[in-house]
């Protein structure tokens, strides 16, 4: 599995229209943070990456914070570095950051509903 760029508004278009047949997993990461690098890696090291269960959106905070922001106010979840958040059918229906987050929650709870 690879990620899929999250660098422009246009690609919150694509994430919700893709939402509608499948959830979407963003994952927000600050490359200056060692916590988020952490996190980052044990992301990638789950069966929910590793065998593309969902499709997963990486972006980058340094370089474009005020995409974070946006999604920010379209999904009334407070930014925060890391953050994991899946939207399912255009909703909100996981977010959390830094040590909460969890793949095998969200592969139990979202994929397997």
């Amino acid at each position: 599995m690879s990620w899929l760029a999250f660098q422009t508004e246009a690609h919150w278009i694509e994430l919700l229209e893709a939402s509608q047949t499948a959830p979407q997993l963003i994952f927000k990461h600050s490359t200056r943070c060692s916590i988020s690098s952490m996190v980052l890696n044990r992301l990638e090291g789950t069966d929910l990456f590793k065998s593309a269960l969902m499709p997963c959106w990486f972006l980058d905070l340094i370089a474009f914070r005020e995409l974070s922001n946006f999604i920010a106010a379209k999904t009334q979840v407070w930014h925060e570095s890391p953050q994991c958040i899946v939207i399912d059918k255009g909703h909100v229906v996981y977010a959390e950051s830094h040590g909460a987050i969890d793949a095998k929650t969200i592969q139990s709870s979202i994929l397997n509903k």
